[in-house]
């Protein structure tokens, strides 16, 4: 999607020092109302911004209502908006179940914290919204499950924000290897590389008076409040986040599985641990998960959260390996080689993405929203529906079941497991009385 009138707008969005490359929407306002999507957005803090400047780069969106449960977030939104030339002046609520009563909101726009995803998703669903919902869509594979289903029920759209999937090169090298390019592919190999400092460890303290603690928890079973966890480190927590592997792995292992043309997997594995600092770090900052589908096909991700370095010189990416060569696809830009390691085809994104601050912002968000809105508005079919999404999820929690256990885990190849209760116990988690998800 081209606007028309391109500019460069560098704007601090906080605390994430966000550069992006994307076009004014002052224009968007005048072409009509009659089909205009009005958006929430929930979750203004990081990813939150990146989707909110997508948003306003569409024609004929307005975001109408902005929902955070820390009441900072709220100007500076606003003054992000404002920095790439939107008009909306949305209004400010603090409870997601409050926002999506409002019957002038089409379509809603979901970063907050992994454990609210898939409840607020399916709120959402049931009060008639479309959906766009960061990676990952559920806290676990129940949840994902419940995702699905209440999209099924309720028949509204949900995309999930794994944005390389509407990336040009990358759907343009996916054709090339499903037309045989590269011959028949057998393994796909998932990179991502960062230099993420220590945590620390957690002290408990006041909660800050610019933050409600018991909406912020949600779903999630109540702790009290911690000094390191808001706004980032919940990520490392196994109350509220899901680790590297999904924070980041879910991207490129779902390419990989785009480009082998894989469901689910019959066989998962992981090794690793907290290996670089000894802090309060719950997850794994060195982790190498395999994922096996039948006899003939795998995929890996390789995650060094703490070590920078690269592979084919590259932070993160995505190797599809077949009998006659082998191809690199990112979020920038794709290549498919011979076997000698020859160049047979080079594609570069026209504008670019991050790939390993906290915000990952860029033209790929454009480009998924906009496939998004042409769901909704012309029936165009999703780049990532959330039944699709679900299933590249899963690798990643099946990673994180096979880790915490210590054994392998063995599946269906239809997405169940294998007589197996251990697995069983993480398959789902425990609520909140009163926030349990239902379908």
């Amino acid at each position: 999607m081209e606007s028309r009138r391109t500019f460069i707008k560098k704007s601090a969005l906080g605390t994430a020092g966000l550069s992006l490359a994307f076009s004014a929407s002052s224009y968007n306002r005048i072409i009509g109302a009659n089909d205009r999507i009005n958006f929430g957005v929930a979750g203004l803090h990081g990813r939150g911004k990146a989707l909110g400047v997508a948003i306003s780069d569409s024609p004929n969106t307005a975001i109408t209502y902005i929902c955070d449960v820390d009441k900072r977030q709220f100007a500076d939104y606003k003054g992000v908006l404002a920095s790439v030339g939107s008009k909306d002046k949305p209004k400010e609520i603090e409870d997601f179940r409050e926002m999506i009563k409002n019957k002038d909101i089409d379509a809603v726009a979901i970063a907050t914290p992994d454990h609210q995803h898939a409840p607020m998703a399916i709120m959402a669903l049931e009060a008639g919204k479309n959906v766009y919902v960061e990676k990952p869509c559920g806290y676990d594979c129940r949840e994902g499950e419940l995702i699905v289903e209440a999209q099924k029920k309720y028949k509204h759209l949900v995309q999930m924000g794994n944005q390389q999937r509407s990336a040009p090169t990358s759907i343009e090298c996916i054709s090339d290897i499903h037309s045989g390019a590269i011959g028949d592919v057998y393994y796909g190999k998932a990179w991502y590389a960062n230099a993420r400092g220590p945590i620390g460890k957690a002290k408990k303290v006041p909660t800050p008076d610019w933050l409600n603690w018991e909406l912020w928890q949600g779903p999630a079973p109540r702790q009290d409040f911690e000094d390191i966890w808001v706004h980032y480190n919940w990520h490392w927590n196994w109350n509220w986040g899901t680790g590297e592997i999904n924070n980041n792995g879910t991207h490129e292992l779902d390419i990989c599985r785009w480009a082998l043309g894989v469901e689910y997997p019959t066989k998962a594995s992981s090794s690793g641990g907290r290996y670089h600092f000894h802090d309060d770090w719950q997850f794994y900052d060195t982790q190498i998960a395999n994922f096996e589908f039948g006899e003939d096909k795998m995929i890996s991700w390789e995650g060094k959260s703490c070590n920078p370095s690269k592979l084919y010189g590259l932070d993160r990416g995505a190797a599809i390996y077949g009998k006659d060569g082998y191809a690199i696809l990112t979020r920038n830009g794709s290549t498919l080689y011979s076997n000698d390691g020859k160049e047979m085809k080079v594609m570069k994104e026209e504008k670019t993405s991050a790939t390993t601050n906290t915000v990952g912002a860029g033209a790929l968000d454009v480009y998924h929203m906009t496939n998004f809105l042409n769901g909704i508005r012309k029936g165009e079919t999703l780049n990532s529906p959330i039944e699709d999404g679900a299933k590249s999820n899963m690798l990643c929690h099946l990673g994180n079941m096979s880790q915490k256990l210590g054994k392998v885990i063995h599946l269906d190849g239809k997405g169940k497991l294998k007589d197996d209760k251990e697995a069983m116990q993480m398959w789902g988690r425990t609520y909140e009385p009163g926030w349990e998800p239902k379908v």
